[in-house]
């Protein structure tokens, strides 16, 4: 049996076709298994020993559409469900099993806070789109593997396995980002050294802690220096990880690693909280219930809708610091 598996974005929703990917290997005598993503994505998932071939588009299908169809795949798994992805299994001509999206119970969920989601992880969604293939959720973890050519030498920060907190500095939306104020209070309430970790978007972010704190001897600011998979190794060798609901959490999730993360304009009902079946005390979620506000958005916005950003701006910052200290 050949099978093609398409999720093209993001970050924490490839990470999450992983235990699915791990199934699929296990319970399928033979499997060839092929993936399909967007280029900027590749990284997140082309070191996984249980994809065969993975393929990749920058916009359209039709960049490798005939490449897959010289594939003659048995079936499609759909994990976008989207119209090009839609297109794609038309295209393919094959049997296709697209990922259950409920798009209008989270419309009805985020427009007017009427909730009838089901209470499921994404990654059991995922799972529902093979049930005709026999695949079974056998409670495998997340999987992100990292190359040894990856893995960051934590002498040269002077940093010592086990011994500092990560945090996220940024994240794709800014009312999923844990205002700057927040993380200088929680620093310098810290006895442990810490890291500051994002992407070259998050330099800003990143340079005005190092500015505000009251000891900045003490935090190591890689922003913008390293790489996803060079990021990962650094968390997989961290205490703890401070971060919002972004797809380093969902890489955090594949490691030791304690994850204490706060949730700004979305909520974990949506389903894409950390997924560690067989641990769920070692992550922990901190969110301000009760705001009739909430979930805004099931992504994210630039700016806070109403404008006071209470989600983030009131968390229980005295909670968060003992947990990181504990």
């Amino acid at each position: 049996m050949k099978l093609l598996v398409v999720r093209f974005s993001s970050i924490g929703d490839i990470v999450l076709t992983t235990p699915l990917l791990r199934s699929l290997k296990d319970q399928l005598d033979g499997v060839e298994l092929h993936f399909l993503t967007k280029r900027s994505f590749a990284g997140t998932i082309e070191l996984n020993a249980d994809i065969d071939r993975l393929f990749t588009i920058d916009r359209s299908i039709n960049e490798c559409i005939e490449d897959l169809k010289r594939e003659s795949y048995d079936h499609v798994i759909d994990l976008h469900n989207n119209i090009r992805t839609r297109s794609l299994a038309l295209k393919l001509g094959v049997p296709v099993a697209h990922f259950p999206k409920y798009n209008l119970k989270k419309w009805l969920y985020v427009r007017f806070k009427i909730d009838k989601l089901p209470n499921i992880h994404v990654v059991d969604r995922y799972f529902k789109t093979v049930e005709k293939l026999g695949v079974q959720n056998r409670g495998y973890a997340v999987s992100f593997p990292i190359g040894d050519e990856d893995m960051v030498d934590l002498k040269k920060h002077q940093l010592e396995e086990g011994k500092y907190v990560c945090i996220a500095v940024g994240a794709r939306f800014a009312t999923k980002q844990i205002p700057v104020e927040s993380l200088v209070k929680i620093i310098d309430t810290l006895d442990s050294r810490v890291v500051l970790l994002g992407g070259k978007g998050d330099l800003d972010r990143s340079d005005e802690i190092l500015r505000s704190v009251q000891n900045p001897q003490n935090v190591v600011n890689l922003s913008g220096k390293l790489s996803l998979r060079q990021s990962a190794s650094v968390i997989k060798q961290c205490a703890k990880l401070l971060t919002g609901d972004t797809g380093m959490m969902h890489i955090a999730s594949a490691y030791d690693v304690q994850i204490e993360s706060v949730w700004g304009n979305t909520t974990p009902k949506l389903g894409m909280y950390p997924y560690r079946p067989k641990n769920p005390d070692s992550f922990f979620i901190h969110e301000l219930e009760g705001l009739d506000c909430r979930p805004c958005s099931k992504i994210g916005f630039d700016k806070c809708p109403k404008g006071h950003f209470k989600c983030m701006n009131d968390q229980n910052l005295e909670k968060i610091v003992s947990r990181l200290k504990g």
